[in-house]
């Protein structure tokens, strides 16, 4: 795409006139400005379920491309990184690196990917997890199926299996992280809890553990009963599945 074509990528209105300004429907040419109008009737209407992957991606996009087509650039996104998820879950250096993809467009995205993972957590946070399990795979999911680099968090939950903590605890390479047990069991008698449950992720897609899983998951087990604290789970999040170690019978 030549760069006189190149999408435009403006930052977003500070004021109410420069929005006005910025988003007149006169500077639009009318086939955009009917396109967006019944774009946003559908979502209001029927909301997301009744939009492809692209048009939702398009409405997110309006703001950040106020007087260009946003499709193409909305199916550009989505044949680089697969899906919805894979799109607002990209790495920002992924993402600016695609021809039209700027600062205004970047931010967006990664504003509904903050807003998809607070969503998510909080029906997690402060709740008895064993009774809502499937919102702790959804939440895991969401934030970790599509890294590209292992990432390893703990759950921290205390005598009622209530989670009073949820913390990224290490990064890694696309292969590897490292877990240092110690850290891990010194954090939960800081915040007091009784029960833990680890997470991590396989960028691979494939969730089955590693040797180097059940090896550092048995020395975490070991380290908590030392201490009195029970390991409840170790969840691997694969691309699309995960894999419970107590359910597999490693635990």
């Amino acid at each position: 795409m030549s760069k006189a074509r190149a999408f435009s990528d403006m930052p977003l209105p500070l004021f109410a006139c420069d929005a006005a300004e910025a988003t007149a429907p006169e500077k639009l040419p009318s086939y955009i400005r009917d396109h967006r109008s019944r774009l946003r009737s559908r979502f209001l209407h029927g909301g997301a379920a009744a939009m492809p992957d692209y048009e939702l991606l398009e409405l997110v996009l309006f703001r950040a491309i106020p007087r260009r087509d946003a499709k193409p650039l909305a199916h550009a996104l989505l044949s680089q990184f697969g899906d919805f998820n894979g799109v607002i879950s990209a790495p920002l250096e992924r993402l600016t690196a695609l021809p039209g993809i700027g600062e205004a467009v970047a931010v967006e995205l990664k504003i509904v990917e903050a807003a998809a993972h607070r969503l998510a957590r909080a029906r997690v946070l402060r709740r008895q997890v064993l009774s809502s399990w499937d919102a702790l795979l959804d939440y895991c999911h969401t934030t970790m199926a599509h890294a590209e680099i292992e990432q390893f968090r703990v759950f921290y939950l205390d005598r009622k299996n209530i989670l009073i903590a949820d913390e990224e605890q290490a990064r890694g390479t696309v292969d590897h992280v490292p877990v240092y047990p110690r850290e891990v069991v010194k954090r939960a008698l800081q915040l007091n809890a009784s029960a833990l449950i680890l997470a991590h992720n396989h960028p691979s897609g494939d969730p089955t553990p590693s040797a180097a899983d059940i090896d550092m998951t048995r020395q975490l087990q070991t380290a908590a009963e030392a201490l009195g604290l029970a390991l409840h789970d170790h969840i691997v999040i694969g691309k699309s599945v995960e894999v419970s170690f107590r359910s597999a019978g490693y635990l």
